[in-house]
């Protein structure tokens, strides 16, 4: 999925360095939906931004995820089949819990490393927070196959953003000057 996640943060990146124009329409426009949404519509199109490009990487997701969910439900030739460790069941839960509380590990590593989307209400970012906890406590009792799945996911995901990160980061010119770094 790394074109889909490069895609996205590209997108995220087009819109952080907008945010100040964005606020500015807001303020201009006040209580004006339409006429701000008109604006705001305008400014994606002349700067070329898919205000939706960072949900597009979640879809093929989810529909692995629910194909690899029943795959692991119903295949009965994975029942009880060894692997390796402490999983000696891809189709059970993990009996010690290891591999959820290493995806809310993952997953609050990766939030680190996410620039917050620009103007975030407080309760989203609570809410924001709270997920790897939701996710790990959900997946404490899916098929272990499963969990291993969104860890090995996860942990890819980590790696992809720390790369784009460092790519499209704002860091300051070698010349000194203020522009940022490669684009």
């Amino acid at each position: 999925f790394f074109p889909l996640q490069a895609a996205s943060y590209k997108s995220m990146a087009r819109m952080k360095a907008v945010t100040p124009r964005l606020t500015a329409i807001r303020e201009r426009y006040g209580n004006d939906r339409v006429k701000m949404n008109q604006a705001m519509m305008e400014l994606y199109k002349t700067e070329k931004i898919n205000p939706v490009g960072g949900c597009l990487p979640i879809i093929p997701q989810i529909i692995i995820f629910m194909t690899l969910y029943w795959v692991l439900s119903e295949a009965v030739e994975l029942r009880h089949a060894p692997w390796i460790g402490w999983i000696h069941d891809l189709t059970a839960r993990d009996p010690y819990f290891i591999l959820p509380v290493l995806n809310a590990a993952i997953m609050i590593a990766t939030q680190h490393l996410t620039p917050m989307a620009p103007g975030m209400d407080p309760m989203q970012q609570k809410m924001m927070k709270a997920m790897p906890v939701v996710f790990g406590g959900l997946l404490a009792f899916l098929p272990a196959g499963l969990v291993l799945y969104q860890v090995a996911n996860g942990g890819l995901g980590l790696l992809q953003q720390w790369y784009m990160l460092k790519k499209y980061s704002d860091a300051p010119a070698k010349d000194g000057s203020s522009k940022p770094a490669k684009k």
